[in-house]
């Protein structure tokens, strides 16, 4: 266990020093120290600690009058916390190796120091409990700005959309149409002793999350990993074979995928950061699907654009990832109120820019990821206004303010569908 405990809480640092937890964790296995068991649990305690992070840190605060200067031994009472709180490991021995590991961190001093502060919190656990219930950081485990935020937005249903953000999500699938119907594949993984419901379209939610390597006909295409959310954007660009389609943002390619998977269209999949872009070809290629994929900045239209309209084109526009914390529980952490702006002007630049190659009659699909208005319904209303042959569509699921709030189905999503009239 203290290893776990030690990566973990070294990743958890990283991402407080501002890095993303994905790029932390893959740090720490490049190590080559872990276990594949060990690599799963110094995951769920990775993102447990994020998760729970604002009460983690309410209940540290009450614990220590003034915390350690060295950073790594506070991330390790924090995972130890969480184990302590969260999981189902036995508390002796959560304490033991945490002493152990803030050894091997901050030295012979500080052993005591941590062996005290987590058997105060066991002896203090319930009325710990009860004063974090009545603070709202502790309780939600946001930023206060961020609570704000969505409260002035969303007034009631604020509190119960952060608390959804902090259940483990579902592992949702996108079962290939052009191979297999979703019923069968339900079929399929039933006989293989996999729980699952189809839940719309080619979605099928599993009963337990498996690694893809166990999933019937997933090397062979016959399945892809996408949450339901996600799903509809494909669906929503009312995609006919033989039409030019642009996705501007692509990487890491499951809306490229599924987009092909649904009409016989001329691809182009486009994206500035080339590294993530080699994971476009890699699903298409697994799919079985072919593009024109190219490394550029959708804005710089002389770098990519040979001139020639576009009849649809998807716009997953990088935003704040607010609607994703459930997957990415770092976000909360890691984001800061000014981002939203620097979002923003991204979002902003990206619709003026792409807008110019949409045919006439085409459509420009905008999605974000993000349930916050500034990115979302204030961005429609500013490019309606800049653009007179804009039309925002009001059919399907797309309609003004087309906000999708998380749930326990999918994630939390913004679509806004315009037509060049």
């Amino acid at each position: 266990m203290q290893q776990i405990q030690l990566a973990a809480a070294a990743a958890v640092q990283s991402v407080l020093s501002g890095h993303s937890l994905t790029d932390a964790l893959d740090r720490e296995f490049r190590k080559g120290l872990l276990t594949d068991q060990q690599r799963a649990a110094v995951q769920a305690c990775g993102y447990g600690t994020l998760r729970h992070l604002g009460f983690l840190r309410f209940v540290l605060d009450r614990l220590v009058k003034r915390k350690p200067k060295n950073d790594k031994v506070v991330s390790i009472l924090l995972v130890a916390l969480y184990q302590l709180q969260y999981s189902k490991a036995a508390h002796y021995a959560v304490v033991d190796h945490a002493v152990k590991s803030v050894g091997a961190i901050g030295g012979r001093t500080l052993k005591p120091f941590a062996n005290a502060v987590l058997r105060e919190y066991l002896r203090k656990r319930q009325d710990l409990l009860d004063t974090a219930s009545r603070d709202d950081v502790a309780r939600l485990s946001y930023p206060r700005w961020w609570i704000d935020k969505l409260r002035a937005q969303l007034g009631q249903q604020a509190d119960l959309v952060m608390e959804l953000g902090n259940l483990h999500p579902p592992m949702t699938l996108r079962v290939n149409r052009r191979q297999l119907e979703p019923v069968l594949y339900v079929s399929m993984l039933a006989e293989q002793g996999f729980g699952a419901t189809w839940i719309s379209a080619e979605a099928v939610r599993l009963d337990e999350p498996v690694s893809v390597e166990r999933l019937p006909g997933f090397a062979d295409g016959v399945v892809s990993v996408q949450d339901a959310g996600a799903q509809i954007s494909a669906h929503l660009l009312d995609l006919q074979p033989g039409q030019h389609v642009l996705d501007a943002c692509a990487a890491p390619g499951g809306k490229t995928g599924h987009m092909l998977e649904l009409a016989d269209v001329h691809m182009t999949a486009l994206d500035r950061d080339c590294e993530r872009l080699k994971r476009v070809t890699e699903n298409l290629e697994r799919l079985g699907f072919r593009a024109h994929i190219q490394c550029a900045d959708a804005t710089d239209l002389a770098s990519w654009w040979d001139g020639t309209p576009v009849d649809r084109v998807l716009l997953d526009a990088p935003c704040s990832a607010s609607g994703v914390v459930r997957r990415h529980p770092d976000v909360k952490w890691l984001r800061r109120p000014e981002d939203i702006a620097g979002f923003r002007g991204q979002q902003r630049g990206l619709l003026d820019a792409l807008w110019q190659v949409v045919a006439p009659n085409g459509k420009l699909l905008y999605v974000t990821c993000s349930i916050f208005r500034e990115e979302n319904e204030e961005q429609v209303d500013w490019f309606l206004s800049r653009h007179a042959d804009a039309l925002l569509e009001t059919r399907h699921d797309c309609q003004r303010g087309g906000l999708l709030l998380p749930s326990k189905e999918h994630d939390g999503f913004f679509h806004a569908l315009f037509e060049k009239v």
